[in-house]
């Protein structure tokens, strides 16, 4: 099957497929109001406020009734994902529109893979996308009150996509097509450049940024021609990822000991994804993304560029070009979602997708949020395991 060649064509598919993530509509009768107020007052607790103008302001909702949905990025994919999501309503008509979206059967793709094939960007993002979201009809049925009582939402890199789907504020197919447009274009940015990603687990003394300098150096000392070697993803204290030209990244790993890392481990990308060497794919992603009416998301949705809630609709496009050439600033987002004063309680949060990895980075930022915790599982098929 062809895959669908525009926005337009994704728009006439909205009326065939039915959204569950309509349900998300009904989180707040006022819309808006959720946006317009700050994310710390939404999840202080219970209080009676006074009069004002004679009318009695209602109470404020406690924390420990609201919920946080996390959506994860590209890497936590593994095959076998979905399968325990196949049983709930709409889930399988958005793996049927994904497939024509895409022009090939990403549920199969998913269940079954092959994993290599799986890992490759292209087919991961939409993957991951798709998960996610069908994770989150899961939660939905499963308990209903979490998705009644979400205050907020944030997504790692593209599952910033699915958090703006989630809240309202981009529909299923066109950001759907969009990550389509924006995996096939980080693809080929990729495969033009020798470059990756490392993981690395530094100390309070390391210096990354000097780090990442000398890596330039010894690249350009290479003949490496406008080096890049920066910091993409900033996870929890002490823990980054760094991306650039391979050369910068193996320069690294041999001097690992003189700049403080305790730890290096490349990751399985293709490229420098969030680093400059991703400009070629801007383009592509701006274009498209030009043709999507963006909403006002009805829950705080938080930029991976600085960790803040999108204040405007008008402002979505702008900053989804601009997060690919800039560093996902992951452990700022959990700070700003989770600060609060001494003493007032957590929201439950869950990650709605594939593997745990963003609780792993919540505890590490906020070891009391991540009490309240919980994954939703997307991949055991609990029915198939009954006799």
């Amino acid at each position: 099957m062809a895959a669908l060649s525009s926005p337009a064509v994704c728009r006439r598919l909205l009326s065939l497929c039915p959204r569950p993530w309509q349900w998300h509509r009904g989180f707040c009768r006022t819309p808006g109001l959720w946006a317009e107020e700050d994310i710390s007052s939404l999840l202080e607790a219970s209080e009676l406020e006074g009069q004002r103008e004679g009318n009695a302001k209602p109470s404020r909702r406690s924390p420990t009734e609201s919920t946080v949905v996390l959506f994860p990025g590209q890497g936590s994919q593994q095959m076998g994902m979905g399968r325990s999501l196949l049983k709930y309503p709409n889930v399988r008509a958005m793996y049927s529109a994904a497939r024509q979206v895409l022009g090939y059967d990403l549920l199969d793709m998913c269940l079954n893979g092959p994993q290599e094939l799986l890992n490759k960007t292209v087919h991961c993002q939409p993957a991951v996308f798709v998960t996610s979201l069908a994770a989150t009809e899961k939660l939905s049925q499963e308990d209903p009150s979490a998705i009644e009582m979400c205050v907020a939402a944030a997504g790692f890199s593209v599952g910033e996509f699915a958090a703006l789907v989630f809240a309202g504020a981009m529909d299923f197919t066109e950001a759907l097509y969009a990550v389509k447009i924006r995996a096939e274009a980080m693809q080929k940015a990729s495969d033009s450049v020798p470059s990756g990603m490392m993981s690395v687990m530094g100390q309070p003394q390391t210096s990354y940024s000097l780090a990442c300098r000398e890596a330039r150096e010894h690249c350009a000392s290479l003949g490496v021609e406008n080096p890049v070697c920066e910091v993409a993803n900033y996870l929890f204290p002490d823990g980054r990822v760094i991306a650039g030209h391979l050369q910068a990244l193996e320069f690294l790993q041999k001097n690992s000991r003189k700049y403080r890392f305790l730890r290096t481990k490349m990751l399985p990308v293709s490229g420098a994804f969030h680093t400059r060497l991703m400009e070629p794919a801007t383009e592509p992603l701006d274009k498209v993304l030009k043709t999507i009416d963006f909403k006002q998301p009805y829950i705080s949705v938080h930029c991976n560029l600085d960790g803040k809630r999108y204040n405007h609709a008008r402002s979505i496009q702008r900053m989804l070009v601009k997060q690919l050439i800039s560093p996902v600033k992951w452990e700022q987002t959990m700070h700003s979602i989770y600060e609060r004063k001494k003493g007032t309680d957590f929201p439950r949060t869950f990650e709605a997708g594939p593997g745990n990895q963003l609780g792993v980075i919540l505890r590490k930022c906020n070891l009391k949020a991540f009490n309240s915790y919980q994954n939703i599982d997307v991949f055991k098929d609990e029915e198939a395991g009954r006799t």
